[in-house]
Parts: C-alpha cells; structure tokens; sequence
C-alpha cells in the first residue's frame, strides 16, 4: 500500500448498522412556468409542510429557502434512501396539499400541474457545506 495515500473520514459522519455514512444533498426544484407562487401565508405554509415531509421520510434539515418560484434544500439522509423516490413524494405531497389547502394557486397554473418535472440535486462535501449553507441561506438578500 503506498505510504503518500491518506484516507480521512468527514467531521460529522453517522453510524449505520454495519456502515457509517455521510450523505448531504443540495436539492433544487422550480413550480411550472416559473411562476411566483410562494409569498407570505402560502410561503410559510409550504415551509412547514415541508419540514414534517422531510421528517417522516428521515431526512434532517440543514438548510432551507423558499423563494416565490422554487425550493431550495440542502439535506442530510441515510444511504438505504433513494433519493428519485424521495423527490417525487415530496414534489407530489406538497403539490396536492397546497391545492387543497390554497385552491387560489391552481388559478394562476393552467395544466394543474404545481412543478416542473425537473430538478436540481448535488452531492456535497464537508469541504463545501458551509458554502452550499451559505448560498442557500443567502436567497433572501439577492
């Protein structure tokens, strides 16, 4: 084995049942058409819809914005979660649960369709965290 190679573990890692992991994800997702749909109650709505979401699926929160026209994350999961999975529940969840808790939305969409059916996601490492943290909690300011 050559003696120059150096294997180091991530700070903040989390042991399994036989594994230890360390799995963060930057998760970017945009409603149909672009449009401006997260603003005031409905914003806080989602946010908070979202949060419950996330925790039956045992996803951990480590950042989160909501901005009028898409969704950022940046999360922590267990390796048995498959993310595609876990995507579309929560892009389906939130779509029929703000449709029936705020018919006014489906109005502004025509197709009745809330999001786009693309995404965003990332690997990210403990190196770049704190910038992916940063540049998420930085939405607002833009």
């Amino acid at each position: 084995m050559d003696k120059d190679i150096i294997f180091t573990m991530p700070k903040d890692v989390t042991h399994g049942r036989g594994y230890v992991y360390s799995l963060q994800y930057h998760i970017v997702w945009t409603t149909k058409y672009r449009k401006s749909i997260f603003i005031g109650a409905i914003e806080t709505d989602i946010k908070n819809y979202l949060i419950e979401t996330l925790k039956s699926l045992d996803m951990n929160i480590i950042a989160m914005e909501i901005m009028p026209d898409h969704i950022h994350l940046l999360v922590d999961c267990k390796p048995q979660l498959r993310l595609s999975d876990a995507i579309k529940i929560l892009k389906g969840n939130t779509a029929r649960w703000l449709f029936l808790n705020h018919p006014e939305i489906k109005k502004q969409l025509w197709g009745g369709h809330l999001w786009n059916p693309s995404y965003f996601v990332a690997t990210v490492s403990d190196r770049s965290l704190k910038q992916v943290t940063d540049y998420i909690n930085s939405q607002k300011t833009k």
